[in-house]
């Protein structure tokens, strides 16, 4: 699986980046995207039985409807997730944030950081330079 990690600063435009890569690694393999939401938590709706499954320590929970399946993973850990999309057969794994990891990035916006390999690119070179991105196994 290939880490295509993401970087910039709030409101650069990382989140339109993606949304426009996704189809064009779909064209060549599955996709999963992880997004660090950092200091914005993610509220489970309230009363709803997943949550309550979650709430009462479920590891897992998963709702499912007739177009979709939501998760709720008693996890904060990116490598645990990670493992999860190799599992899945994922082929790229899309990481918005974690500026922190290791990984190459795809900067957007104007910010030094390490490990860049592309800055401010079209979803076309992205594609053209995926032997730039590290393998995650």
């Amino acid at each position: 699986m290939k880490i295509i990690q993401v970087a910039g600063r709030s409101n650069s435009g990382k989140t339109t980046f993606i949304k426009k890569l996704i189809p064009e690694l779909r064209a060549i393999g599955t996709v999963g995207v992880i997004k660090h939401l950092g200091d914005h938590e993610y509220h489970l709706e309230e009363e709803k039985d997943t949550t309550l499954f979650y709430e009462n320590g479920a590891d897992i929970t998963t709702g499912i409807d007739s177009e979709k399946s939501v998760m709720a993973i008693h996890s904060t850990d990116l490598d645990a997730i990670l493992d999860f999309y190799v599992d899945r057969g994922i082929c790229f794994a899309v990481i918005e944030g974690y500026k922190q990891r290791s990984y190459a990035k795809i900067v957007i916006g104007n910010i030094e950081i390490d490990r860049c390999v592309l800055s401010n690119p079209t979803p076309a070179e992205v594609i053209q330079s995926l032997h730039l991105f590290d393998d995650y196994n």
